[in-house]
């Protein structure tokens, strides 16, 4: 990093001494600017270098993904941070290889990719929710490592990340969505059938975990009871394992217009939508 500490560090020290108690809107907002700035930087450094980075968010219902994914990507271009989110799969592609329906969405040359929920499917909720078999999941497990250590040998940079919510915090969220509007849509029909087995997925999650969890793709896990303090932590993370600077770039100055008022509109009745603010 040009000689200094990795800009994503910096001030990370300060968030942590003020890790007791809640993090106030506007401290939060003045650390999330600083955070944006630098995946600017790093966006243009992985156009620059055309480098790909894939990024992978697992953890349990209401464990905060969408809304770090969000922190993330709001201040980036969506042409190089690209989101993953797959519905769950047809027909054709359950009878596909199961690698098959993720291998197009990897990161090509100057991409960033984001998969919110991924392969790792076969893991966790799938196996939970016995959309699979024993036998499947114990395959899948099996070949995981080598899949990933592919895609890396092929220069692909690999985060992943597990989001841990306590038992209570996850229920708070998810009744948070019965009644409101905004977030009705998060609480599908699945994510309450998955409410019940809280021991099942901590098993799953363990035994996933314990078999990809490799020198190539390692496993990070970030406590998310906190959001504000989950989504800083783990930006300035993701922007400590990724090697960047300062692409070059021309200065940029806006030429002078020419002279205004030499066109003049038609006459045309241009429907204007109403002003109600």
């Amino acid at each position: 990093m040009a000689g200094e500490k990795n800009k994503g560090q910096k001030s990370a020290e300060a968030v942590q001494e003020r890790s007791s108690g809640k993090l106030k809107n506007k401290e939060y907002e003045k650390e999330l600017a600083r955070l944006h700035v630098e995946l600017v930087k790093l966006q243009e450094w992985v156009k620059f270098k055309g480098l790909k980075v894939c990024i992978v968010f697992e953890g349990r219902d209401g464990a905060g993904k969408g809304g770090t994914i969000k922190a993330i990507t709001e201040r980036v271009s969506p042409r190089v941070f690209r989101v993953v989110a797959l519905p769950a799969p047809t027909e054709r592609e359950k009878s596909q290889m199961y690698p098959q329906r993720y291998m197009p969405h990897l990161p090509a040359a100057g991409e960033v990719v984001i998969f919110d929920r991924s392969w790792y499917n076969r893991a966790g909720v799938e196996r939970v929710m016995g959309f699979c078999t024993k036998e499947e999941v114990e395959e899948f497990l099996k070949v995981v490592p080598n899949f990933e250590k592919l895609a890396c040998h092929s220069g692909v940079i690999l985060l992943k990340y597990w989001l841990e919510v306590s038992p209570a915090e996850q229920t708070r969220r998810l009744e948070g969505r019965i009644d409101d509007g905004r977030k009705i849509w998060k609480l599908s029909p699945m994510d309450i059938k998955s409410y019940s087995r809280w021991d099942d997925y901590t098993r799953a999650r363990d035994e996933m975990i314990a078999a990809s969890d490799t020198p190539w793709a390692p496993w990070y896990v970030a406590r998310s009871d906190d959001k504000k303090r989950a989504r800083l932590n783990i930006i300035t993370h993701l922007l400590s394992r990724i090697p960047y600077d300062e692409a070059p770039r021309e200065t940029v100055k806006l030429p002078s217009r020419r002279k205004l008022g030499k066109y003049t509109s038609p006459d045309y009745a241009f429907k204007v939508i109403p002003e109600v603010f």
